[in-house]
């Protein structure tokens, strides 16, 4: 097919209409139309067709890895495959034991409990998940001081799905307690085309290969941000445009809203002119480089760090954040003779 060769929306179903001003509107449903992770689609298909083949709830589930990369996706798939319902909640929403356990009694068999930054549980709360992902029962405590007594439920069969962006703060007792764990990876600039392409398709857009090229180019890796972006060039095209977007499109309205050719953002790029103009290349300590941008040190560390990283134009060494020859370049400054080398190529070019 050649570059520039313009690429037709399929038709959206009627049920999607209403959906495609909303994030899950262009989230796939099944795994066959989940793209990229390709060695997780293989282990979870199998994983998946096995339970339901036995009728049974498939064993629980942990996905790690950055904000935006399909974890909650991947959590509503698993019950799609299963025909179960799933019910969603957070770590931090869960702050007693009786929350947990009131969770857990109403679930049917099969269900899909999906717990969302589950690293932030309570480790009270975490002590009632053991026995109830093992043994399918829970212990709930009746009453107060002497009168106190203890009283086991039986759960019915459920599988446990478990997101986190911090695998590190996750306990060994309740890791080890998961059937299969995986860490999902940023996204080559292939998958985040048809990624891209097909989020076109269900917004009714007509773009180009190359112009959904552009904007894989610079999503960072995670489809969520290329959907994002994809908005943002729908906005500028229908505005300053006929509509339609292909490279030339792409590439104003995201420099119109401040992307530039690496993905990165202004936060992106005032943390790089911080370390290389303001701290002489580092290396720099993560609360120093986080107050510097006025960003939490989670979103340093979490979601902008493991960009540059990947992208070569940050190092992560024992003394601090340094930056490398390339991010001297990227923000128009010399590097000086002993600035450390980290690696030219990008994995998303």
């Amino acid at each position: 097919m050649p570059r520039d060769e313009w690429v037709a929306p399929e038709p959206v179903a009627e049920e999607q209409q209403g959906e495609v001003l909303d994030e899950a509107g262009l989230r796939p449903r099944s795994l066959e139309d989940f793209v990229g992770q390709r060695e997780l689609k293989d282990r979870l298909g199998i994983m998946l067709d096995a339970a339901s083949a036995r009728n049974q709830a498939a064993d629980h589930l942990l996905f790690a890895g950055p904000p935006g990369l399909g974890k909650t996706t991947l959590a509503a798939i698993v019950a799609a495959e299963l025909g179960a319902q799933m019910y969603p909640t957070s770590g931090p929403a869960i702050e007693k034991p009786g929350d947990l356990a009131s969770i857990l009694s109403s679930l049917e068999r099969g269900d899909v409990l999906f717990i969302d930054e589950i690293h932030r549980l309570p480790r009270i709360v975490e002590e009632v998940l053991y026995p109830a992902m093992e043994d399918l029962q829970i212990d709930v405590i009746i009453g107060t001081g002497p009168a106190a007594r203890s009283i086991r439920f039986d759960l019915e069969p459920f599988t446990l799905v478990g997101a986190t962006t911090r695998m590190g703060l996750i306990t060994g007792p309740l890791r080890d307690r998961f059937g299969f764990n995986f860490r999902l990876e940023f996204y080559g600039a292939d998958d985040l085309e048809l990624i891209v392409t097909r989020a076109a398709a269900i917004l009714g857009v007509e773009i180009s290969k190359s112009g959904a090229g552009e904007i894989a180019r610079r999503s960072r890796g995670t489809p969520r941000i290329a959907n994002r972006l994809l908005r943002r060039v729908q906005d500028f095209a229908e505005v300053r445009g006929d509509g339609t977007i292909n490279q030339q499109t792409a590439a104003d309205g995201l420099a119109l809203f401040g992307i530039d050719e690496l993905g990165l953002d202004m936060v992106d790029r005032r943390l790089l002119e911080n370390l290389c103009g303001n701290f002489s290349g580092g290396p720099v300590g993560l609360k120093t480089l986080a107050i510097s941008v006025a960003e939490p040190t989670e979103t340093v560390e979490d979601v902008i760090e493991p960009f540059l990283i990947q992208q070569g134009l940050l190092l992560r060494t024992s003394q601090g954040r340094v930056a490398t020859p390339a991010a001297w370049r990227h923000v128009g400054l010399q590097p000086p003779d002993d600035a450390p080398d980290g690696p030219e190529s990008s994995v998303f070019s």
